[in-house]
């Protein structure tokens, strides 16, 4: 599929490991452009993009239509702060309220930006609306969960290391099993002011809960007037194979949050969106970002918002990624044990006992596609939505490949 593999520059990899925070394990390559589903290192080698930045590149990489209105409105008006109107804003949050049919929108940076929204706006709402004392406010989350790297958010997460370190933590966060409807009923008092919950996990290894679950939590939440948020920064605008990931169940939620692929793959663009009951707790002053909502960044979010409708890519999704699992699943190796997904979020469970997922990874880099693992066994595969069949099949193709090189580590040790 592409050249043998050449050396990539030490340079900038030193660069890095010298002045850089050790925060982050990239894999041992140096990209330096970008173009529709493709990725070129520094010496000129191509490689095929399974991963999109985690899906903030869903419309591939330097999309022309997304870089001529960051261009345009760059050379017009970036940045004012919201101590002003400005003529994108508007437009750009009546696009995301009609398309996920909620009410108002408060525009931010970061996915962890929009969920650090959304719990201020569910605990003022309880306060305020529902009328639990003060300082009593609880959130249900669900083990396994990924929300963000804020003290606030490591604090509700399940997984040690990225709260080894960092507490003390904010008080108000109960943990239930994901999946579990009746672990949820449970924990529901009258302090309880939201459910927040991913429709799929994903950093956790692209986990889909059963069948009927997300109807379930919301028929719950109703009764007991619990704000249902949606957390849809990775799934959401077309990665599943819906608008939302909640669309697969008909599940409207009271607040959804947005984040990766609404800047379009080109700068960062969050917002987290609600019925008219829940975003009304704000008023001036509240709460906000001096980025948040700047022209550039809603140019750019208009923009992609309208290429996602107009190019039906959330159908795209759905129809290349029931092909992706349909090609992963005839691939007939012992290491790979599960497939899961929806859309484009796919998950590739690898075994243990044959390799871990970076590993398969750093193979894969080997023959030319780059995707990321997480969690020790899962083999990340969510290109962009523009991915074709061709396409498919090269990276398929490229995971056997790869796998071959593995056996069983007990065959190794006789």
């Amino acid at each position: 599929m592409t050249a043998a593999p050449t050396a990539v520059s030490s340079t900038a990899m030193e660069l890095e490991a010298r002045w850089g925070a050790l925060n982050y394990h990239p894999l041992p390559v140096v990209l330096s452009r970008g173009e529709g589903v493709w990725l070129w290192d520094e010496s000129g080698r191509r490689y095929l993009d399974m991963m999109s930045a985690y899906s903030a590149v869903s419309f591939g990489h330097s999309h022309p239509e997304l870089v001529a209105a960051l261009t345009r409105q760059a050379q017009t008006l970036a940045v004012t702060s919201r101590a002003y109107h400005t003529d994108r804003l508007g437009p750009f949050l009546e696009q995301l309220c009609r398309l996920t049919g909620l009410d108002r929108a408060l525009p931010m940076n970061t996915g962890a930006e929009a969920v650090e929204t959304a719990i201020k706006a569910a605990r003022k709402w309880g306060y305020t609306v529902k009328g639990v004392a003060e300082g009593r406010a609880q959130i249900i989350v669900p083990a396994g969960n990924f929300a963000g790297r804020t003290t606030t958010i490591v604090g509700f997460s399940s997984e040690p290391q990225y709260r080894h370190g960092f507490g003390p933590f904010a008080p108000g966060f109960v943990q239930v099993p994901y999946g579990d409807v009746a672990a949820l009923e449970r924990a529901i008092t009258p302090d309880t002011v939201a459910f927040f919950v991913e429709p799929i996990q994903g950093e956790a290894g692209i986990v889909v809960p059963p069948e009927g679950y997300l109807r379930a939590a919301r028929e719950l939440c109703t009764r007991h007037r619990v704000l249902l948020i949606c957390d849809e920064v990775q799934t959401g605008l077309g990665r599943t194979g819906r608008m939302l990931a909640c669309d697969h169940e008909g599940v409207k939620p009271d607040g959804v949050t947005l984040g990766k692929a609404l800047g379009g793959g080109l700068l960062p663009v969050s917002a987290f969106v609600a019925r008219e009951e829940v975003m009304s707790v704000f008023g001036p002053g509240d709460h906000g970002s001096t980025f948040g909502g700047n022209p550039l960044a809603a140019a750019v979010g208009l923009a992609a918002l309208q290429l996602l409708e107009r190019d039906r890519l959330a159908e795209q999704a759905d129809r290349q990624g029931r092909y992706l699992r349909e090609r992963l699943l005839a691939v007939e190796h012992p290491a790979l044990l599960e497939v899961r997904g929806k859309g484009l979020l796919v998950g590739v469970e690898i075994d243990p006992r044959f390799a871990s997922a970076r590993a398969v990874c750093e193979a894969l880099m080997a023959e030319g596609v780059l995707s990321k693992d997480t969690h020790d066994t899962v083999v990340r595969l969510a290109p962009p939505l523009v991915v074709n069949r061709a396409e498919i099949d090269l990276a398929v193709a490229a995971l056997e490949r790869a796998l071959q090189s593995f056996e069983p580590v007990d065959r190794l040790a006789a």
